[in-house]
């Protein structure tokens, strides 16, 4: 047996996994992922093991030597040369370990690099031959590694490794529309055990556990009005439609009978929320995870790459925002092995309204594939244009699949709580701010631009230096911001002294803070009423029909300016707003219709995988993503800070994510930037565009404002 130990998975470099070990941590993995899945356990427990088979080539093992040096025309696809054993499999078996072997890497065509079996086929006369050598030699050791795992095998001729060989270009050649579960199997354990290598064992007891949501019907009370309503409905949607404070995470929650992702629009409000249903679900076996890093995304020949990445799949639980959806919409790399994970589960959506056009499109667009595999779809939102909402109920079957909750006039009544005051501008409010100090009041001040929230923060700090004060954005370190939303619940928010709390969106969603004062710049409506939710938010007998003040600014004259957002939404916003009167929530619907008569849904058709209920994508292709990547402002990508670098290269997944500082990609990807290799390859800023104070300063993110004293020795 020793002898196979020297057979390796992974080099010294990358911390010398045996092929023995890997192999049987993935089997363990999708024999699970299978079973969840209503799959032939056997099988998947055969494709596990085989798919990598090919690493015991001798031309892979060389390259995992130290300082080997790739030569000119090199090719070795350690996956197509696992393919010449498929011979040894019954008829039954043969075409799910193809799938599970073949496209685990790359798409079978159209791979960004040209790699993939028919690119190869096509492009590449001696594929096969490139891949053989050595065969007679290595095969053996291959075949007792297969034996090792019980497997029978038989001796394998070079000329029935190519007989397999082609046979599977045939069969890929003959690949129909849709995706394939058993890819999505595979990739599924192969990402997690790799992530996870040397700790499946325990992990593997925790996979796929239904969470105990007892706690949540054990909770009533007048104050919130849903949880007096029964979840009890057999319907299999749910859209709910109530204030903020009204109980509607715990409506939610109550809906589900499954596993559970919870999603929500900003990474910052993720953190949140996990920690709320964490706490809440402490006493019972349920593993809550949080999907940190949107994705991980690279450049390969020029093209950008993303890798969903899916190190934690099975959760009980999942906080995540719709983002990390998104490869289901376009096939990209990983989204079957998304689909193993999420099919058949409960999918809360939060707030749902409060999305861009592009990335609201994104989300209807999930809704439909949630809605073809079988999941069931749950809708929270405080406002909805009805266009928007009768959409959704399209895209969800209709009214009979949807369980429909509203609260009365009468109870929403009881929610109002603020006088909206319009003003022209931040230097008009001194006096306002200057009083509320006097009286020790917790004041918020939005921005809706991470820049301008910084520039804010700087004035007020030399203004004020002697109150209390904090800035918070999505643009931290993600340890760092995790520590400054725990400050602000905690500190900030049960402050008895004056304080100032400088913010930009991410405020709006699942922070639950309640602040006497707030001074806002224009937003979309039903963002601004989400908004509108951190002020005079603590709901009891003593606050109801007490009211406290919101100034909201006047929208800027320049469409730069009003970015994220449209300038005419904006000034159909500030026009519908009451001045110097009562925010009136039975109101705030035809407010929403009066700002939204109509919407223009964005088609992202051309882009998508998913069209009027079919899959467009053919099994074992996967899309590599650009334009559409590129034009979202989202935190998709994440950058470190030069001087964390050698420690980022050298730590654990979970201690990697703490240092990382989410970015949208057009901010960093086109400067030149260095990026790590390991991770999820951030890239890698100047010290100089990240204070501890402002997080993330996107004018210093360029190379020449690297530090040369940390540059190379």
């Amino acid at each position: 047996m020793t002898n196979l130990d020297h057979t390796l998975a992974k080099g010294e470099e990358n911390g010398r996994v045996t092929l023995v070990q890997h192999l049987s941590e993935v089997a363990l993995l999708a024999e699970k992922v299978a079973q969840h899945l209503g799959l032939n356990v056997s099988i998947a427990r055969k494709g596990a093991i085989l798919h990598d088979i090919g690493k015991a080539s001798s031309i892979f093992q060389n390259t995992l030597k130290k300082n080997f040096q790739r030569p000119p025309g090199f090719l070795f696809r350690h996956e197509l040369a696992s393919l010449f054993f498929i011979s040894i499999l019954n008829e039954e078996e043969k075409y799910p370990v193809i799938d599970m072997i073949v496209a685990h890497h790359k798409s079978i065509y159209k791979d960004a690099g040209g790699k993939g079996l028919l690119d190869l086929d096509e492009n590449e006369p001696e594929v096969f031959e490139k891949h053989i050598k050595g065969f007679d030699v290595w095969s053996k050791n291959a075949l007792s590694i297969l034996e090792h795992f019980n497997i029978k095998t038989k001796p394998i001729s070079v000329d029935q490794a190519k007989e397999s060989f082609y046979e599977v270009v045939d069969y890929c050649q003959s690949k129909k529309y849709g995706y394939s579960q058993w890819k999505g199997v595979l990739i599924a354990a192969d990402h997690l055990a790799s992530a996870m290598s040397g700790y499946i064992k325990p992990l593997e007891q925790r996979l796929f556990v239904v969470p105990d949501l007892s706690y949540y019907h054990s909770r009533q009370s007048a104050i919130y009005p849903l949880s007096l309503i029964s979840t009890d409905d057999k319907r299999k949607h749910t859209l709910v439609t109530a204030p903020t404070g009204a109980g509607k995470t715990d409506f939610l929650i109550r809906r589900c009978t499954g596993r559970m992702f919870y999603t929500l629009p900003f990474q910052a409000s993720i953190n949140a929320m996990y920690e709320r249903i964490k706490g809440d679900l402490n006493n019972t076996d349920a593993d809550v995870r949080l999907q940190h890093a949107a994705s991980s995304i690279k450049l390969e020949n020029g093209t950008v790459i993303e890798k969903i990445l899916q190190r934690h799949i099975g959760a009980s639980v999942k906080v995540l925002t719709p983002h990390q959806m998104a490869s289901l919409v376009f096939g990209t790399k990983g989204y079957e092995a998304m689909i193993a994970d999420i099919k058949g589960s409960d999918i809360i959506l939060d707030e749902i309204h409060t999305y861009s056009e592009t990335t609201q499109a994104i989300v209807l667009k999930i809704v439909e594939i949630l809605c073809n595999i079988g999941c069931r779809v749950h809708i929270g939102t405080a406002t909805m244009p009805s266009v928007l909402y009768n959409r959704l109920v399209e895209i969800l079957g209709g009214a009979d699949t949807i369980y429909e909750v509203k609260l009365s006039d009468k109870v929403l009544d009881t929610f109002n709580r603020h006088i909206v005051h319009k003003a022209d501008s931040m230097e008009s409010l001194s006096n306002v701010i200057d009083e509320a100090i006097q009286q020790n009041q917790k004041i918020l001040l939005v921005c809706n631009q991470v820049k301008r929230a910084q520039s804010l923060f700087n004035n007020l700090s030399e203004r004020y230096p002697h109150v209390g004060k904090m800035l918070v954005h999505s643009r931290f370190k993600r340890g760092v911001r995790s520590q400054l939303e725990s400050d602000l619940r905690n500190i900030y928010n049960n402050s008895t002294e004056a304080c100032l709390v400088v913010s930009t969106q991410v405020v709006e969603v699942s922070l639950d803070i309640s602040f006497d004062l707030m001074v806002t710049e224009c937003a979309p409506v039903d963002a601004l009423i989400q908004r509108f939710g951190r002020i005079n938010r603590k709901r009891s007998n003593e606050t109801i029909g007490k009211y406290k003040p919101i100034y909201v600014l006047a929208p800027p004259s320049e469409k730069t300016e009003a970015l994220p957002y449209g300038l005419e939404v904006l000034q159909r916003t500030y026009e519908a707003l009451p001045n110097g009167n009562l925010m009136k929530e039975r109101l705030a619907q035809s407010m929403i219709d009066t700002v939204y008569p109509s919407i223009e849904f964005v088609n992202i058709d051309l882009n998508a995988v998913f069209k009027e209920g079919k899959w467009m994508i053919k099994e074992l292709w996967h899309n590599s993503k650009s334009a559409l990547l590129e034009t979202l402002d989202i935190d998709s990508v994440a950058c470190i800070d030069e001087a964390d670098k050698e420690l980022y290269d050298t730590s654990p997944y979970e201690e990697q994510a703490k240092m990382e500082i989410p970015v949208s990609y057009r901010s960093v990807g086109y400067r030149g930037l260095d990026k790590s290799d390991n991770g999820s390859k951030p890239f890698v800023i100047p010290s100089k565009a990240y204070d501890k104070d402002l997080g993330f300063l996107v004018d210093f993110a360029k190379p020449e404002f690297y530090n040369v004293s940390l540059r190379f020795i």
